[in-house]
């Protein structure tokens, strides 16, 4: 009996060997997977040139020699370009509208406003919030009498981007000409716009 054992003993050693000398292997942890976040939706760029047309409304007031109100209606074209910084955008615009803002009691019309516009905006993707200065020249017939002056603006306005370089958009502006033509009138202008135009 103590020879078999003797026998079977080194066999044994022998089988467990390789267990014993790596001792317990520790268990492994499954690697962590971190979703990472989506990217930032891009900004819009709202560089290049656009062109288009707009129609609105007009509301006159004036004081001085003549104190009169008057409104009317208004419509005309655009062309501007603006150059994208990231989410600061600047602009610069040439705009035409023919009106028809008549002078209560008979005191005269407007006939037409041209402005030349400084913008700057912020980029809200598919939106771009904007306000405006700039200079604007107006003819007028006033009394009975042709006249012309220039003034200053400032507004603000909203553009959206449909996709497929369409536009549309809405504009507020305030318009002033001190004494208009040396007539001693001072007339100011308030007008709101529908806007569409198509960038290049």
């Amino acid at each position: 009996m103590k020879r078999r054992f003797a026998a079977v003993l080194p066999v044994v050693m022998l089988i467990g060997a390789p267990a014993l000398a790596g001792g317990m292997a520790e268990p492994t942890e499954a690697p962590i997977i971190i979703a990472q976040a989506p990217p930032p939706a891009p900004i819009s760029d709202w560089t290049g040139f656009y062109a288009g047309a707009q129609l609105g409304y007009g509301d006159v007031g004036t004081d001085g020699a003549v104190v009169v109100g008057g409104d009317g209606g208004l419509g005309g074209v655009h062309a501007g370009y603006r150059q994208d910084f990231g989410q600061f955008v600047l602009g610069g615009e040439l705009d035409y509208d023919r009106a028809e803002l008549e002078l209560d009691a008979g005191a005269g019309t407007i006939d037409n406003v041209t402005r030349l516009k400084l913008s700057a905006g912020y980029d809200l993707g598919s939106a771009l919030l904007y306000g405006t200065v700039g200079g604007a020249s107006a003819d007028a017939n006033i009394g009975g009498v042709a006249h012309s002056d220039q003034g200053y603006l400032v507004g603000a306005g909203l553009a959206y981007d449909l996709g497929n370089d369409f536009v549309v958009g809405g504009e507020v502006l305030y318009h002033a000409f001190d004494d208009f033509d040396a007539t001693g009138v001072d007339v100011d202008v308030t007008t709101i716009s529908a806007r569409v135009s198509y960038r290049f």
